[in-house]
C-alpha cells in the first residue's frame, strides 16, 4: 500500500492489518496537529500532546518498520514546530529578478 501524497514520508507499508492501522493513526495525527494547536495554546502542553501521540504510534510500530515510521513522524514533527529540524522553505519571485548592477560601469 502506498502512503497518500498528503503525509509526510515516502515509501511503501507492507499491506497487513497491523500496517493499516499505524497508517490510519499516523494520517490522524497528521490531520489533528491543527486542532491540537488550538486546544493547547501553552508550548509545553502541546508539547506535551504531540508526545503522547508519538509514542503511542512507536508503542503500535513492529520492529522493522520503526525506522521509517520514526522518520515519518520526524517529519509531521518538523513541519508543526514540535521536533528539530529544518523547514525547507522556497521563495517565489512574483517579477523576474533583475541582474546585479555592475557598479564599475559608467
Amino acid at each position: 500500500m502506498d502512503q497518500p501524497s498528503h503525509i509526510a514520508g515516502a515509501g511503501p507499508v507492507p499491506d497487513s492489518s497491523d500496517s493499516a492501522k499505524l497508517e490510519a493513526m499516523i494520517v490522524e495525527l497528521d490531520l489533528l496537529m491543527p486542532e491540537l494547536q488550538l486546544r493547547h495554546p501553552g508550548v509545553f502542553a502541546l508539547a506535551n500532546a504531540w508526545a503522547e501521540r508519538y509514542d503511542a504510534v512507536l508503542a503500535a510500530t513492529p520492529p522493522e518498520l520503526r525506522e521509517d515510521i520514526e522518520a515519518r513522524l520526524s517529519r509531521i514533527g518538523i513541519r508543526w514546530g514540535m521536533m528539530p529540524g529544518a523547514r525547507v522553505t522556497r521563495e517565489f519571485h512574483a517579477m523576474p529578478v533583475p541582474p546585479p548592477i555592475d557598479r564599475d560601469k559608467p
